[in-house]
């Protein structure tokens, strides 16, 4: 119960941790930051999930080996049972609702597919742990009644135990969805490709020599394209191209919000 006693407060310091994240991300660019504070949501998401490893699942793991080597037979059962009851039915509200934000950003794919992909931390962050919260009430009822059932309290420690790997589990891959996001992803090789075909298909483009993109924020992609032009387009005609082909790409691809050309050839024989 203590276990999940931290747990419930950890929770709801990241809920509010998510909540500064989201609203630092939607500042508007300044000069000290050009580009946006998009990333600030991926820097808290980062903070939460060593929240979770540290104070969750370190505190959890620590007092169950307390009580593994100090056991305690446990009392009011009944006050246990009912404080569990009550935090179940609210964590499965919170978790419906989190599921059904996941669920539109699934488009038919996988659950892990849909967290790889995903640039938005913020709907993965809560799924991750209202599921952590809803499994380790599970594990904490459980505890209890075989406690009590059997008059051994080491089901008691274990299940601390079993919490806070839970919550490390959780922390870990958190993290480590977050740590690529924080470095910089680009877009998807498939929509990369598209968007490498919408150019080359532009009249006066020959082809597209590099492409790069970066994430600087769930949505908000910055987007380099190295363009191999035709050398008889005069300056005037290679920036008519240009703009047909960023209207293209923008148009496809709403969430690039900046697009940077460099040509690859001159623009005549003479530059």
């Amino acid at each position: 119960m203590l276990s999940e006693g931290v747990h419930s407060l950890v929770d709801t310091g990241n809920g509010g941790l998510m909540y500064y994240g989201l609203e630092q991300s939607r500042k508007p660019p300044d000069q000290a930051h050009p580009f946006g504070h998009g990333r600030e949501l991926y820097f808290w998401t980062l903070v939460v999930a060593v929240s979770i490893f540290a104070v969750g699942g370190g505190v959890s793991v620590y007092e169950g080996i307390l009580h593994l080597i100090n056991p305690v037979e446990s009392e009011n059962q009944i006050w246990s049972y009912s404080v569990l009851g009550i935090a179940s039915i609210f964590e499965a509200i919170s978790w419906s609702y989190a599921w059904a934000a996941f669920q539109q950003e699934r488009k038919g794919r996988s659950i892990w597919r849909t967290i790889r992909a995903s640039k938005d931390p913020s709907t993965f962050t809560v799924l991750f742990e209202d599921t952590a919260a809803l499994l380790g009430l599970v594990i904490a009822a459980a505890g209890v009644f075989f406690s009590h059932v059997f008059n051994n309290p080491y089901f008691d420690g274990t299940a601390s135990v079993l919490i806070g790997t839970v919550l490390v589990i959780v922390a870990l891959l958190l993290g480590y969805e977050t740590k690529g996001l924080l470095i910089g992803e680009g877009l998807e090789k498939k929509k990369l490709e598209g968007i490498r075909a919408l150019v080359a298909d532009q009249p006066g483009i020959k082809g597209v020599k590099d492409i790069a993109s970066i994430f600087v924020g769930p949505d908000d992609v910055i987007l380099i394209l190295e363009l191999v032009i035709e050398k008889e387009l005069r300056n005037g005609d290679l920036l008519s191209v240009i703009a047909q082909a960023e209207q293209g790409v923008r148009a496809a691809y709403p969430e690039i919000a900046r697009i940077f050309y460099q040509p690859s050839a001159p623009v005549s024989e003479n530059t």
